[in-house]
């Protein structure tokens, strides 16, 4: 695989057989037999499509294959990067999550900082690039982003250190929620009323501060109805927005799975645990426009962001997701595959070179 060499996972992430995911058409399988192998009606252009997930790629490469897109799966865990040598050249996308470090692989995102320093050092095309990860994998970045760009987001505090967190809970005047800085899958994520309750969760020693110990407070956003909605981007276009229903306790988002106040499962867009719908907000809407601006401003080329509304009509803005999976029957309902989308884009790119 060139100066990069992708590692073997350690067998608590793999099966005896190989197979990540379940189905007929393993992860597994596609590492096998699914990488650049030419036919005719091909582009000539390779997309390496680096990941650390394997159970989110079969729906990706499959849109590839149907776009007769050749790629080859580059995994960011463990490896090297020769500073000194040139990367193959090609198209690359970036799908690492910010939650890799859930699934034992505490390196990736650091790692991934440093591949993509050093692809664009060379000059290669990275879709969803430094920038968009600079924002995907911090709370703090993506709130300062949003303000930047006029959009209304929860008051958002980072802390590090059990004392610091109390002491700016006390400046909260109303509920508020905890999460990790670098997050995804609702982790960290719990309401308090008060500061005095975080006070008697800190001391029972149950708060898990995650990567860096970086916590995040943020103003709670009680929904006016039981549902956030998730708005859905590819190369500037709005594709489809869906609600994430809360009533059975989801209250801020699908992806990060905000489950209030008990810890929140591994629940995302992507599967079926959590109740999704289509949205009837359209392209022209103003804050779909605010999304599309902001995102051609900051390199955000693919992008799943999230709002709340509140009692008042107020729409808060609290997540941006560069590294977005689809929930297939929202899709079939606007007659949109998010990952065609995302394939037809790549494509694009790949015949414009």
């Amino acid at each position: 695989m060139g100066p990069y060499q992708r590692s073997r996972r350690s067998r608590e992430h793999r099966s005896d057989e190989g197979n990540d995911v379940d189905g007929p058409l393993s992860a597994r399988s596609l590492l096998d037999t699914r990488r650049c192998i030419p036919h005719a009606g091909r582009v000539s252009t390779t997309i390496h499509v680096l990941y650390e997930n394997p159970d989110w790629l079969p729906p990706l490469v499959e849109a590839l294959d149907a776009e007769g897109l050749e790629c080859r799966l580059v995994e960011v865990w463990r490896g090297a990067i020769d500073t000194g040598s040139v990367p193959v050249d090609g198209i690359y996308l970036n799908r690492m999550s910010p939650s890799s470090h859930t699934r034992g692989h505490f390196e990736s995102v650091d790692l991934m900082v440093e591949m993509l320093a050093w692809l664009e050092h060379h000059g290669r095309r990275v879709v969803n690039g430094s920038r968009a990860f600079a924002i995907e994998i911090s709370k703090v970045c993506q709130d300062l982003v949003l303000r930047k760009h006029g959009i209304l987001t929860p008051r958002t505090v980072l802390v590090v250190g059990p004392d610091e967190l109390v002491s700016a809970a006390d400046t909260f005047t109303g509920p508020f929620i905890t999460k990790h800085n670098q997050g995804g899958k609702g982790l960290g994520i719990r309401l308090f009323e008060s500061a005095t309750e975080l006070r008697s969760f800190l001391e029972r020693g149950e708060l898990e501060p995650g990567p860096r110990g970086q916590v995040v407070l943020q103003q709670y956003i009680r929904p006016r109805e039981p549902f956030i909605t998730r708005v859905e981007l590819v190369d500037g276009r709005f594709l489809y927005a869906m609600r994430s229903d809360t009533t059975s306790g989801f209250e801020l988002c699908p992806s990060d799975a905000c489950q209030v106040p008990a810890p929140a499962p591994d629940v995302c867009p992507a599967d079926g645990n959590a109740k999704f719908t289509r949205s009837p907000l359209s392209a022209d809407d103003p804050l779909v426009q605010q999304y599309l601006a902001m995102c051609r401003a900051e390199s955000i080329e693919i992008a799943g962001i999230e709002f709340v509304e509140d009692d008042q009509g107020r729409r808060y803005t609290y997540d941006i997701n560069a590294n977005t999976n689809y929930n297939s029957a929202v899709g079939r309902e606007a007659g949109i595959d998010g990952m065609t989308e995302v394939a037809r884009y790549l494509g694009r790119i790949a015949a414009a070179r």
